[in-house]
């Protein structure tokens, strides 16, 4: 059984290859609007079958195909990916000096079936000051992350001060849970 990874995501890519994966990477557009009053859990798994839907018809018979989706929950409200950079200085203020939780989920589809999985990982920022945000956004992708952060730049080298689950997850792959997850279906 040959793994794809649908996901455009390099985080994701460079993850599940250094879990020794051999795999090849899908991608298709994909509406990732979501019912804000569905729960984090939901909102995640419910964007995972926006893309595995639009990537499946690509997959081959002897193919499984991962898909993922991650988001930044902060007091009761989904931080997506920033639109343009307004609205990721934004983000970071409302992120600076709090607590909030990433929560990325995980679809696994085959010919014989789908599997799924939730991870949560609690992480807290230090006060950050408006010249460091404007810093990291001048100088680091943050329209490609949910929440504007990539918690492996340099953003969370300087703000991170508690992180509570997977560091991975928080990248976008549990691979902690993932790895014995695929290589059980794998065997």
């Amino acid at each position: 059984m040959r793994l794809v990874l649908g996901s455009a995501s390099p985080r994701r890519k460079d993850l599940l290859k250094e879990l020794g994966f051999d795999f090849r990477v899908l991608t298709a557009e994909a509406d990732e609007s979501f019912d804000p009053q569905q729960s984090p859990e939901e909102i995640v798994l419910a964007i995972c079958r926006k893309k595995m839907d639009a990537i499946w018809p690509q997959i081959e018979p002897d193919e499984r195909l991962i898909c993922a989706d991650t988001i930044v929950y902060l007091d009761g409200k989904v931080l997506g990916k920033p639109q343009h950079k307004a609205a990721a200085i934004q983000m970071l203020q409302q992120l600076s000096g709090k607590t909030h939780e990433v929560y990325t989920g995980v679809l696994i589809k085959d010919e014989q079936g789908e599997h799924q999985l939730v991870d949560c990982t609690t992480v807290r920022f230090q006060d950050l000051r408006l010249e460091d945000i404007l810093h990291y956004i001048e100088h680091h992708n943050a329209l490609d992350k949910a929440g504007a952060y990539g918690i492996q730049d340099w953003i969370g080298q300087i703000g991170v001060i508690e992180i509570r689950g997977s560091y991975t997850n928080v990248m976008g792959l549990p691979t902690q849970r993932l790895y014995p997850f695929l290589k059980n279906l794998m065997a």
